[in-house]
């Protein structure tokens, strides 16, 4: 039931002001955040994958207001793709991009978008990995699409999300189950009206199977964004159903979220991809982390209290 205050609060300047000065925030936010700049986050990298664990890596920063913003917002993905390379990692660390970081907001922003990510679609393909467009509020999805079509022009591995909670996703699903194409599934974490999404966790359930279903027994690559231990085994049943193989599909989750679970899947053979976000414009993503789960919104009331 808090989920969607908490997702108000996302974009609330005045509660990011409260959250961003309490004096526990930092520690509660390292959990989901494990650095702030790339000198930081690399060492993570090399930890994580040294346990056989995969990453796909997001920059933090949503709110651009500037084509200035959305250009440093392309240097920074550019730097963190310069400094994988001598790592030869490959598509063991791969890249998430949020299009509104790239300007799709701005005036003319389909084409600034899409002008600022073809480089760093370039760059990762240069040192044999990927990237991922995430999928953001329901406004934005054409243009993302549209986008993710026109990258694979040239890069047929370029991925997109689609979100289990909206009407429109089963129709996506089957379009891009028949693409070839990487497609992560996840429940969706944005503020949805009714008109356009399920507002009911029973029915995002029943919505996320049936549209893995379809991304299982189709022709592309499936990427199973979710930490429930109950879509993690119907997942598996379906790989299985279908007939794929461990390397033909993979789990998603996020850092700092069942740790363990990681390493088990990992160990089991499964491919494991853990979301690893860095950066210092992390308010819009950690309140997210805190409204997809109540687990979360307790670990950070219980340290604001502990540290009050």
């Amino acid at each position: 039931m808090l989920g969607p205050v908490i997702l108000a609060a996302s974009r609330s300047d005045r509660m990011r002001r409260l959250i961003s000065a309490a004096p526990v925030t930092k520690q509660v936010v390292d959990r989901f955040i494990p650095g702030e700049n790339v000198d930081e986050i690399v060492p993570i990298i090399e930890d994580l994958t040294g346990k056989g664990l995969e990453l796909t890596m997001d920059v933090v920063g949503e709110d651009i207001t500037t084509p200035g913003q959305a250009a440093a917002a392309r240097d920074a993905y550019l730097e963190l793709i310069d400094r994988l390379k001598p790592l030869e990692l490959g598509t063991r660390a791969e890249m998430s991009v949020k299009l509104s970081m790239f300007g799709q907001a701005l005036d003319g922003g389909h084409e600034l978008a899409l002008a600022n990510v073809r480089p760093v679609v370039e760059a990762a393909a240069a040192i044999g990995t990927t990237v991922t467009l995430d999928a953001e509020d329901h406004t934005t999805l054409d243009s993302m699409f549209a986008i993710h079509e026109e990258l694979r022009k040239d890069f047929p591995q370029t991925g997109c999300v689609i979100q289990a909670y909206l009407f429109r996703t089963e129709a996506d699903a089957r379009r891009l189950a028949a693409s070839g194409s990487r497609v992560r599934l996840v429940k969706g974490a944005y503020k949805e009206p009714a008109e356009v999404a399920h507002q009911q966790k029973t029915e995002i359930d029943k919505a996320y199977v049936r549209i893995l279903r379809t991304l299982m027994e189709g022709d592309g690559y499936p990427m199973i964004g979710s930490h429930d231990p109950r879509i993690v085994s119907i997942a598996q049943e379906l790989a299985r159903r279908a007939g794929r193989k461990l390397d033909e599909y993979e789990f998603q989750m996020l850092y700092g979220i069942r740790g363990e679970e990681h390493l088990r899947l990992a160990a089991e053979g499964h491919r494991m991809r853990v979301y690893t976000a860095y950066g210092t414009d992390w308010y819009g993503y950690f309140m997210r982390r805190l409204a997809e789960k109540p687990a979360n919104l307790q670990f950070f009331v219980r340290s604001m209290l502990g540290n009050g």
